[in-house]
């Protein structure tokens, strides 16, 4: 099983580990393309401040991510697992894992950035800031970027069994599983169901999917699931309480479609 996640837009403080060594870095295929967009992320934010804010989507008042881009080679580097966080990754938490879950998750979470491609979570980075929606001045824009490396990489990575996507639609863009391999991959959607006078409406809610994704992949760990179709996949959350609604490609080469309903959150 191959679970691909999003990164965070928060990220925690570097600590004081010791910097990047962007060879020991997982899918090695991608070095050459991390490379280039380090070099252009550090030359942008060393120049113009406000010329890389703009770049980078961020307000005046985020201008410290500018500079902490200046310092990612030398910036403490932490597992990647320790480096996400907000919603999803509070509800996954990591740390609290079992040995056994633990191991399922460095073997099988693979976060996608806009600044490394894609990492495990025992990775060593530096915090950063660097969504993959940014347009570089000479890489363009990171989704279109980061296609061509994905395609050559990412297939032989996914090995034979299921594939959860639940990257967003920004992350989405820099890889789309095809072929046989987009017949073991699911996507999943969370609906947020709630009764209104009577009559049941359901809407996308960005806590609610972040949470209950992070909540449902640390269920599949801590259950020891490793189903390895999208048929699978639905059985066991349907066993761990999940009420899931599934469709199947209406022809071969094409992803599972999950919709996971939730009323509320259990922490």
């Amino acid at each position: 099983m191959l679970v691909l996640l999003p990164p965070s837009e928060g990220k925690a403080a570097g600590g004081s580990g010791a910097p990047l060594k962007p060879q020991t870095l997982s899918l090695p295929g991608l070095a050459p393309a991390r490379a280039e967009v380090l070099d252009e992320l550090v030359e942008l934010c060393a120049g113009d401040e406000p010329r890389a804010r703009e770049v980078l989507g961020l307000s005046e008042g985020l201008r410290g991510e500018v500079a902490k881009n200046v310092e990612l080679r030398s910036a403490a580097a932490r597992p990647a697992g320790e480096v996400y966080t907000g919603v999803l990754y509070d509800a996954l938490a990591l740390a609290d894992l079992t040995p056994a879950a633990r191991k399922l998750a460095e073997d099988a979470l693979l976060v996608f950035s806009g600044l490394w491609g894609a990492v495990r979570i025992t990775d060593r980075i530096p915090s950063y800031r660097c969504s993959m929606g940014v347009k570089l001045p000479g890489c363009g824009a990171l989704g279109a970027y980061w296609r061509g490396p994905m395609a050559e990489v990412l297939p032989a990575h996914a090995g034979e069994g299921l594939v959860l996507d639940l990257r967003s639609a920004a992350y989405a863009t820099a890889w789309k599983p095809k072929g046989e391999t987009a017949g073991r991959t699911a996507t999943v959607r969370v609906l947020h169901s709630q009764v209104v006078d009577g009559v049941e409406k359901r809407s996308v809610v960005s806590h609610f999917n972040k949470a209950t994704k992070g909540r449902m992949v640390r269920d599949l760990l801590l259950a020891g699931a490793v189903p390895s179709s999208p048929a699978e996949l639905v059985t066991a959350l349907r066993d761990l309480g999940y009420v899931v609604e599934a469709e199947a490609p209406a022809k071969a080469g094409k992803a599972w479609s999950l919709d996971v309903v939730v009323t509320q959150i259990h922490h």
